[in-house]
């Protein structure tokens, strides 16, 4: 079976270039200005105005301006990716804008956090997410041991473009992570290891969760019971969404600054195509059922029949 993960476009490695002040300009300039308010700003404001707007609603329009950032992230990466060369002043500004990217993710789990708070039910069944993203969620979000596959599946790809070359005795130069050393492999497999058993130990948490009371009528019964597996839920979901970023970080904090940017490429690719075929496969159903139902009502493309 054709794996999603290998549907991500290797990314070309050693193209012709603008320079690194052209690409740190660039950079600073990506943001449009007639962008609205950035996720920052309206996590700020939306948690100031209580009762202005239902939860799920709020985190939405919050979900939205971050993707939106996600987007910016990834073009700058694409740009700093395609300036590839071994210079320290390059490298430094490299590891400058992973740790970027990275306080990106950690302010999306913040805000996350503050949401499951108020209202954890919309965080797992997510409105604004479309079928085929909810197929690949757990607790809420990405499985945590996703992020190795990605990693193993990006690096095989990139050794797959390279083997021509290592046949016929050409020089392979980085090869990004098709280049993981085998200190890497050794420390990725060890936490891939601790992932798979944490992320275990979550799902079976999930499995136990609930709440009840002693004593009282039938309706404390139930509000008791319904108060517990919500705080249950709450920590269950913080508990996962704690070891997906210190398992995001982890991966990145084991691949060199090049690696780690084509890496960040390779997850934001994979996160926004998924959201793009499934906005277009739900609006495809639900003209499809538009359609059959204006045909069950006697309509055709040419009106009655």
């Amino acid at each position: 079976m054709l794996s999603i993960y290998n549907m991500i476009p290797i990314l070309p490695m050693t193209p012709r270039v603008p320079s690194l002040a052209t690409t740190i300009f660039s950079l600073s300039i990506s943001t449009p200005m007639s962008e609205p308010p950035s996720s920052e700003a309206y996590l700020a404001s939306a948690l100031q105005d209580d009762g202005a707007a239902p939860e799920h609603e709020s985190f939405q329009k919050f979900y939205e301006r971050w993707i939106t950032e996600q987007s910016h992230h990834l073009n700058d990466l694409i740009t700093a990716a395609s300036t590839v060369n071994n210079n320290d002043q390059q490298q430094e500004y490299l590891a400058v804008l992973v740790n970027r990217v990275h306080r990106h993710y950690e302010h999306y789990y913040k805000a996350k956090s503050q949401w499951v708070d108020r209202d954890v039910l919309p965080m797992l069944r997510a409105a604004w997410r479309s079928t085929l993203e909810d197929s690949f969620l757990w607790l809420g979000g990405w499985r945590p041991t996703m992020a190795f596959h990605l990693l193993y599946s990006k690096s095989g790809l990139q050794m797959e473009t390279r083997l021509a070359e290592l046949t016929q005795g050409l020089g392979i130069g980085n090869i990004d992570l098709g280049g993981l050393s085998p200190s890497q492999l050794r420390k990725t497999d060890e936490l891939q290891r601790r992932t798979v058993r944490e992320e275990r130990a979550v799902s079976e948490r999930m499995a136990e969760r609930g709440g009840g009371g002693d004593g009282g009528g039938e309706e404390e019964r139930v509000e008791s019971a319904i108060k517990g597996m919500r705080e249950g839920l709450v920590g269950v979901v913080k508990r996962a969404d704690n070891l997906r970023l210190r398992t995001f970080k982890s991966v990145i904090e084991l691949l060199t600054p090049i690696q780690a940017v084509h890496f960040l490429i390779a997850a934001a690719e994979l996160h926004l195509k998924i959201r793009e075929w499934g906005e277009k496969r739900d609006a495809d159903q639900h003209r499809n059922q538009q359609d059959q139902q204006t045909r069950s009502q006697g309509g055709g493309p040419n009106g009655m029949c």
